[in-house]
């Protein structure tokens, strides 16, 4: 067997690990197995792409190409021990941005190496020729939108810029014309390339990258980083056919696809138009209020929810980012497994949007050892809400706001939610009355069936755990101090 058809072999079966690996990630129980099929994957790739190489390259080529790989590991082992949960959304927008940033070199060394040298007819055929140019043009294109893309949106998710929506005069007629010039560009340069039609396109892939990221609110940044994940998928599959590379091209194309399939669930989830997510023209907040408070709300103390949970025969726990940054995760674990102790049914309610990143909230509670049967989704969940005894919010706000099917008005108006309010008793984890991250008050809090537990949520957890009767389940009357403000 030559090199080259064994490069080949071990791009087929890489490609194989990839898919197992999007398979295995798809499920709690088989994630573990999807992460190894995917590490395989790569590490085989990459061995297989080195070996390919070292035939047409010299040997101070490949030793700078391993050198780059094991900085470029080293800097990602550092990165990602250190890097906290709550984290890692602005860590994979960063990522992200790698992926452009790459896409965008590839694109340019592929039109130094044969358009502006002048070599294609060594390079590449007179008949494809035209091809490799529209490929040089359209891999740049996506990208240098992924790239500045994802560098704002890592700039939101770190609050380093302000998460409300940029709304410049006639946003969507910027966008449009953006797109209608890099079409008129790309055939400008497949009929003769330039290096001015090189600078023009780079400068306008950046500048729409940055603009269709700052026009979306903060609130729809969970689909944002669904969004760009498809268009780093993209990005690879482009440079990987500048590359000749078949691998990177069904890698990019799994990426890409299972990523806009993602974006188009949370679109659902949400109750958003995959098309303007894609074109960036959502995410505009109206008036709602901000963190203007609607009514009268009670609170609860830690000891006082204790006895409402040992009196409880069923309990969900609808977890949210709150929880995350307050690394309660693991207290939340430890309630759970003394509640079923004490043969109370504990269940948590997972929306999909949860967090910041898709399945946040879920490698959370698989991290803390909750065990997986009882993890469910919204759909799976929300009939069973007006059965619940008692609902512990804990660290979420827009995913159980009811203000989305009761008012028409709202911002979140239409997005499907959690509807925690049907249960008999509601006990909210907040710091404060403040809103929640998409910046529109919550009519929950002020219900007549919920209570307020303000303060940090691991230390309210603590706080529960050390009050939850060790003995048998018993009749708590539910004490709460009403605080009334004006609405």
């Amino acid at each position: 067997m030559t090199t080259t058809t064994a490069s080949h072999a071990a791009d087929l079966v890489a490609a194989l690990l990839f898919i197992l690996s999007l398979a295995g990630l798809s499920q709690h129980r088989t994630s573990r197995a999807g992460v190894v099929y995917g590490i395989a994957g790569m590490a085989l790739a990459l061995v297989a792409t080195i070996v390919l190489a070292a035939q047409s390259i010299t040997a101070g080529a490949v030793a700078l190409i391993v050198l780059a790989m094991v900085l470029g590991g080293a800097a990602g082992l550092w990165r990602a021990r250190r890097v906290e949960m709550t984290q890692m959304p602005e860590l994979i927008a960063v990522l992200h941005s790698f992926v452009g940033l790459a896409a965008v070199l590839v694109g340019w060394n592929g039109y130094l190496e044969v358009e502006a040298h002048g070599s294609a007819q060594t390079l590449v055929s007179a008949d494809l020729l035209g091809i490799h140019h529209a490929e040089v043009f359209i891999g740049i294109f996506i990208g240098g939108v992924t790239f500045t893309g994802s560098i704002v949106a890592f700039l939101k998710l770190s609050a380093r810029i302000a998460s409300r929506p940029l709304t410049l005069p006639g946003k969507n007629i910027l966008n449009l014309g953006a797109l209608a010039a890099f079409a008129g560009l790309t055939a400008w340069f497949t009929a003769g390339p330039g290096l001015g039609l090189m600078v023009a396109v780079t400068v306008l892939a950046l500048l729409l990258g940055w603009h269709l990221v700052a026009s979306i609110g903060g609130g729809d940044m969970p689909v944002v980083v669904s969004m760009l994940n498809s268009y780093s998928g993209w990005a690879a599959a482009a440079a990987g056919f500048l590359l000749d590379n078949n691998l990177l091209i069904v890698t990019g194309a799994l990426v890409g696809s299972s990523g806009a399939y993602l974006s188009y669930i949370m679109c659902r989830a949400m109750n958003r138009s995959f098309i303007s997510v894609i074109a960036g023209g959502f995410g505009i907040e109206a008036p709602s209020g901000g963190d203007e408070e609607q009514g009268e709300h009670r609170e609860v103390r830690a000891e006082e929810a204790a006895g409402l949970l040992a009196q409880a025969r069923s309990v969900v726990i609808t977890p949210g980012y709150g929880m995350a940054v307050a690394q309660a995760q693991h207290p939340v674990a430890e309630l759970t497994r003394r509640l079923r102790e004490r043969g109370v049914e504990v269940r948590f309610g997972v929306h999909p949007v949860a967090g910041r990143l898709p399945g946040h909230m879920n490698v959370l509670l698989a991290e803390a050892k909750v065990p997986y049967d009882i993890v469910l989704e919204m759909d799976e969940i929300n009939d069973d809400f007006g059965k619940t005894d008692v609902v512990l919010v804990i660290g979420a706000n827009d995913t159980v706001n009811p203000a989305a099917t009761d008012d028409p008005t709202s911002p979140i108006a239409g997005m499907p939610v959690l509807r925690v309010w049907e249960a008999e008793q509601v006990i909210v984890f907040k710091r404060s009355m403040a809103s929640g991250y998409a910046g529109v008050q919550n009519p929950l809090f002020f219900r007549e069936n919920s209570t307020m537990l303000f303060g940090d949520a691991k230390q309210s957890v603590d706080a529960i755990l050390q009050a939850l009767p060790g003995d048998a389940r018993t009749t708590t009357d539910r004490p709460v101090r009403q605080h009334t403000t004006a609405g």
